[in-house]
């Protein structure tokens, strides 16, 4: 039976020693050790021992960049959902590395802040194409942009939180719901939201009611039949 790649083997190593150690007292040197592999390998699969910890962020961004370079002015927001789903399936893919960087993340402050820079990241990558969809360089459209980016973020890591915890048993129909309940709250740019129902604006006069129902009555009507 082979060996899994260094690259896992160094994570595996890794995880198990923080488990075993704690983070700040597990050393590069430690890690490399536990995998059977000297200090210069370790470096060239890992820049840190932070490193291990997290997913390759530059080429997540880099493969949500392609799917959302790949759509068209019409197809933008199918492009955003499959953007949020390729993240949700590296994290899925991860399986149980991706639940125990989960917990040692809420133990160390300084790994929940370079988690919190790494979704500024992915909501800047998303605030970026929303706001050259929208075409519109007003100060409201940028923050219509910075609004839909963030909510785009906030669904998935509700969804993916949800799973690391055991939560949700179809975390890709969840994240799916979640991207819908979304994208309904920004309507495309020049869209009208559908009315439904009617609408009475009140206005006080001294005639009396029941000489305005027809006027009333009347107005609605043509504005029903428009």
């Amino acid at each position: 039976m082979s060996k899994p790649p260094v690259r896992v083997r160094l994570a595996e190593a890794a995880f198990a020693l923080f488990d075993e150690r704690g983070y700040e007292q597990t050393t590069v040197d430690d890690i490399a050790e536990r995998a059977g592999v000297g200090r210069t390998t370790f470096f060239r699969h890992y820049r840190s021992k932070e490193d291990v910890i997290f997913p390759d962020h530059d080429r997540l961004l880099t493969l949500i960049r392609e799917r959302l370079q790949t759509s068209s002015h019409s197809t933008a927001l199918v492009a955003v959902s499959d953007a949020v789903r390729l993240v949700l399936l590296h994290y899925l893919d991860e399986g149980d590395l991706a639940r125990r960087r989960y917990v040692l993340t809420s133990k160390v402050a300084a790994l929940r802040d370079r988690e919190i820079a790494s979704v500024a990241r992915y909501q800047r990558l998303f605030r970026e194409f929303i706001s050259e969809w929208m075409g519109d360089p007003t100060e409201s459209a940028s923050l219509r942009a910075e609004l839909m980016a963030a909510a785009v973020v906030a669904a998935h890591n509700h969804v993916l939180r949800r799973w690391l915890r055991g939560e949700a048993a179809d975390p890709v129909r969840e994240v799916d719901d979640a991207m819908r309940e979304v994208l309904a709250l920004f309507p495309p740019p020049g869209a009208h939201p559908q009315s439904t129902g009617t609408t009475v604006v009140a206005f006080r006069t001294g005639q009396d009611i029941e000489a305005l129902l027809p006027s009333l009555r009347h107005l609605l009507e043509a504005e029903g039949a428009q």
